[in-house]
């Protein structure tokens, strides 16, 4: 299991709505292990795609992975104050990559000076904790589980003012509904969930391994365990 089995579907509607063009030069923040790069740079076949991370591992499989493709580019780098080239891009995308910045406005102004002017940023963020199945479920069998900055961009209302502060214009959210998979069966999934940085630690408690178990095996399908997941699509225009 990965981040991209895990968000294949939601991968799916970032894509469409990032629409990105054959000329354009496309900034992909928190691009991890970097599909969504990867993907910008194919359609972007006369501009070019770089991916930012703060995982230097995860940068180095990136660069691995887009070997052969001669417009990417990967630099382990906090977007909130990375050294962008002023005015470079047309297009900053992010898939739930923006959601832990110490400083929000800090951080969307930075990568709103890193676009031309007018131009677009097209992320992926979670709605609120209580709306996402998998969340409520997880924090039901193992208690608290230290991830809330995942869903620090969940209200409208929020990203709104952030966004605005930050210098752009034209906020809106489109919501997306789609289920995510921790994992083609319950032993896969149990493993994968079992190493995300926010259950660690709750899975040192007594019983909690045998309530995440339990927890996985009612949402076991012929085709996996799957999730309910609620999203955000933010689009925005740098002023």
């Amino acid at each position: 299991m990965n981040y991209d089995t895990e968000l294949r579907r939601h991968n799916e509607q970032l894509r469409r709505a990032a629409a990105v063009r054959p000329a354009d030069h496309v900034l992909d923040v928190g691009c991890g292990a970097g599909l969504t790069t990867r993907e910008a740079a194919r359609a972007a076949a006369r501009g070019s795609a770089l991916g930012v991370d703060t995982s230097a591992p995860a940068i180095e499989h990136a660069r691995a992975l887009a070997a052969g493709l001669g417009n990417i580019a990967f630099e382990v780098g906090d977007a909130q104050a990375h050294p962008f080239p002023a005015g470079r891009f047309d297009l900053a995308i992010s898939r739930f990559g923006t959601m832990f910045f110490a400083d929000p406005v800090a951080a969307f102004a930075n990568i709103g000076r890193a676009l031309r002017p007018g131009g677009r940023l097209v992320m992926m963020v979670w709605q609120a904790g209580e709306r996402n199945e998998w969340n409520v479920a997880l924090d039901e069998a193992l208690g608290a589980t230290g991830g809330a900055g995942a869903f620090s961009l969940g209200d409208p209302a929020t990203v709104a003012e952030i966004l605005t502060a930050a210098g752009f214009g034209g906020v809106g959210l489109e919501e997306v509904r789609e289920p995510l998979c921790f994992g083609p069966d319950l032993p896969s999934a149990l493993e994968w969930v079992g190493g995300f940085t926010s259950t660690a630690e709750a899975l040192r408690k007594p019983g909690a391994r045998e309530r995440l178990r339990e927890t996985l095996a009612a949402h076991l399908t012929g085709d996996g365990v799957w999730f309910d997941s609620r999203a955000w699509i933010v689009t925005a225009n740098r002023d």
